[in-house]
């Protein structure tokens, strides 16, 4: 079968999970734009950065529309997100806006700017990074609900694009050692260690665990696998975490 060229656009690809899953899919071959805030630290000639704050709905439409004249993107990653932890007594409407733009509205966006070629290709790669947080965490009633949400629109958007050879798909992962981690529990902490002891597989998790699991989703091979969730979270999402 004929696949369309690989080319990836992946957002929030300066740093931890994304960074990684720009270098897993250079090393696979495709041509890759990374859509972030800052500017990743990768040399590599099949490598474009566009920094834009995907959170400011029109800097993101210049920014996805830059991407579309220069690039025909068959595969989306759609991996940038923050987490604005807080109980639910202290979480804002203002926190859960930022958490809906991010999360939800630049996916739409993204998608729509991607689809007239994937369409035309009859072939296209959808994958979401949500979150093991979205079967509930506590401090996360905005982060949960968007990555919730994430999974809401994924499995629509399976029905509706997959005639049309394009798969939607999301990776969830559980704990993954990356600064935002850190930005919420301290590096090396008591916290850090009882987090680790209660994820069944007794570790956090890498950002080359997501980025395989990304790539296994993004492959041609897996054109039989739309509308789906895999928790990259060493067991968590069948039992409770510790935080």
């Amino acid at each position: 079968m004929k696949h369309a060229p690989a080319i990836a656009a992946v957002t929030g690809g300066s740093a931890g999970i994304g960074q990684a899953v720009c270098e897993d899919l250079l090393a696979k071959g495709y041509e890759v734009i990374s859509l972030s805030l800052g500017k990743p630290q990768i040399s590599h000639a099949r490598f474009h950065t566009i920094e834009v704050d995907l959170t400011d709905r029109h800097a993101s439409a210049q920014a996805i529309a830059h991407m579309t004249q220069g690039f025909e993107v068959t595969t989306l990653v759609h991996n940038a997100g923050v987490i604005r932890p807080a109980l639910i007594d202290d979480v804002t409407l203002d926190q859960l806006d930022e958490l809906v733009s991010l999360h939800l509205g630049c996916a739409i966006q993204l998608v729509q700017a991607v689809l007239p070629h994937m369409r035309a290709a009859h072939f296209g790669r959808i994958v979401f990074m949500s979150s093991r947080a979205a079967l509930g965490a506590a401090t996360r009633s905005a982060y949960s609900a968007t990555k919730a949400g994430m999974i809401g629109m994924l499995r629509t958007w399976a029905l509706e694009l997959g005639p049309h050879g394009i798969t939607v798909n999301a990776v969830a992962p559980g704990p993954i050692r990356t600064d935002m981690f850190y930005g919420v529990i301290p590096k090396d902490s008591e916290r850090e260690r009882t987090l680790a002891a209660a994820i069944p597989v007794r570790r956090l998790g890498e950002t080359l665990d997501i980025a395989h699991a990304v790539g296994f989703l993004a492959a041609p091979q897996s054109s039989f696998i739309t509308g789906q969730v895999l928790y990259v979270c060493g067991g968590s999402s069948v039992g409770s975490l510790t935080l």
